[in-house]
């Protein structure tokens, strides 16, 4: 076999990141935009020495899996890669490579992984679901202002301002941007040359309240004619904070530090609802939240009710509890286990994010929650040692409190996708909460975490995939894991 060969290749598996796999003269193909029983010729792009990549050709025999993409750009496109596959089948896949990552990369066997695996909670509608999106600004080969996404492993964008995905109010936004470039012939940032003016634009949306944020960034401190921007844009239903975010570093880093304000107010605000998790309905109890543009704040809010609902429920508060949220962003777990628990301590590295969680706290009239900035790897070692956390505890806080946070009932952790730091982790273990409830948006970082907790003492009870992301392979895991001495 050679590069560029043509082979013909029958589906039989999926995998970690979407790509079909196929076996050719005993050897494996990964192809992307295919889907198991498949039947299908397809180029040889690459050969290592057990494996290699090919890119589909033709399909000859569709799956019984497949369905027709909603989206034009979907297989073009970066955001998805299983827009091919029916929604039944995202759900198994998603199922199947949480439990693959945690027998491969966790080293548990597959009966203690089914023993404690709930099944995977899917959603009732799987498109227009991001609450948020951020939309790189640049030029098509013709010289024509574009937003869009990137495609696949590139930063060529794909013109498209309705992503089936995001919120239909995206479009209206993106085109009023548009609009106001051309007339007003505002650059468009170039990666290669670092020139150029706008480079992204960030829309967030709060489902419940219906309000709306555009936040423009600029490689530069202001934008000509801004008022005609805020004008175009202002006029839009639901449209309350407008903003310019400056960024004239050579990153790909979207946002940079500084947030300017054109219009209306500083944040929006969204509402999310504690879920029955018998049946993952709504119930009258409610946290509102104050959203800036630097805040982090789960993209799909109905599915975040069922994820922080369940895990609520893995916590197991009864009023008594002393309570750690890790990686706590905006406060949105801390708030919703606040009024269940005695009482909640939050830590976030944004220094922006810990300001609106005690704004939320405030807001909410939840007084039992004390927030730190700082990395969790750094701030719980160092708290556990000293007894203190720099710029956090009061000088007056009582001996029975501080035994109390350090020695806490619940750990909640909701970390980044690299997972936890091996620090973070040592000082939980030393900490010796009774459960400690992971929640997880990478299997595989999940997987080496809970070995290291399992090896620490801990044994996994619970364990349930949420859909977060649909049509993409990503997907959330809420855990439950219970000291092993109780």
């Amino acid at each position: 076999m050679q590069k560029n060969d043509v082979i013909e290749l029958t589906i039989t598996d999926i995998g970690v990141d979407g790509a079909g796999i196929g076996k050719y003269n005993g050897m494996a193909f990964f192809v992307k935009d295919t889907v198991i029983g498949d039947v299908i010729t397809a180029k040889i792009t690459k050969l290592k020495k057990h494996y290699g990549y090919a890119r589909l050709m033709e399909i000859k025999e569709a799956s019984p899996k497949r369905v027709e993409p909603r989206c034009m750009y979907a297989r073009a496109c970066g955001g998805c890669q299983l827009q091919q596959m029916s929604y039944e089948s995202q759900l198994e896949f998603k199922e199947q490579k949480i439990k693959g990552n945690l027998v491969r990369l966790g080293g548990f066997s597959q009966e203690e992984i089914d023993d404690v695996t709930e099944p995977i909670v899917g959603m009732e509608y799987p498109f227009e679901y991001r609450n948020k999106a951020q939309f790189p600004v640049g030029y098509d080969k013709e010289g024509n202002v574009v937003t869009g996404f990137y495609a696949g492993r590139t930063h060529n964008i794909i013109a498209n301002t309705n992503c089936p995905l995001g919120v239909r109010e995206n479009q209206e936004i993106l085109e009023a941007v548009l609009s106001y470039m051309r007339e007003e012939q505002v650059s468009a940032y170039e990666e290669s040359t670092g020139k150029g003016l706008i480079r992204h634009i960030l829309i967030r949306y709060g489902f419940d309240s219906k309000e709306l944020m555009a936040c423009i960034i600029i490689n530069g401190k202001a934008l000509p004619k801004e008022r005609a921007l805020v004008e175009k844009l202002k006029k839009i239903p639901g449209m309350k904070s407008i903003s310019l975010n400056v960024n004239m570093k050579n990153t790909n880093v979207i946002l940079g530090e500084e947030t300017r304000t054109l219009w209306g107010a500083d944040t929006i605000t969204d509402r999310l609802y504690l879920r029955d998790v018998r049946d993952f309905s709504r119930t009258k109890t409610s946290t509102v939240y104050k959203i800036s543009p630097q805040s982090f704040y789960q993209v799909n809010p109905l599915q975040t009710e069922k994820l922080y609902s369940l895990a609520l429920d893995y916590a197991g508060l009864t009023g008594k509890e002393t309570v750690w949220d890790l990686y706590c962003g905006i406060g949105t777990i801390s708030l919703f286990m606040a009024p269940r628990a005695k009482k909640v301590y939050g830590v976030e590295i944004v220094p922006q994010a810990v300001c609106d969680a005690r704004e939320n706290a405030r807001l909410n009239g939840i007084d039992n929650v004390e927030f730190f900035v700082g990395k969790a790897e750094e701030v719980l070692p160092e708290f556990y040692g000293k007894g203190s956390a720099s710029g956090g505890t009061d000088a007056s806080e009582s001996m029975e409190d501080m035994k109390d946070m350090r020695h806490p009932d619940v750990i909640v952790v909701d970390p980044p996708r690299k997972g936890c730091d091996g620090k973070c982790i040592d000082t939980m273990i030393k900490m010796r909460p009774e459960r400690i409830v992971y929640v997880s948006c990478d299997s595989a970082t999940l997987a080496r975490d809970l070995r290291a907790l399992v090896d620490g003492g801990y044994e996994v009870r619970r364990m349930r995939g949420v859909d977060q992301f649909g049509m993409t392979v990503h997907t959330e895991v809420a855990c439950c894991l219970q000291r092993k001495d109780l």
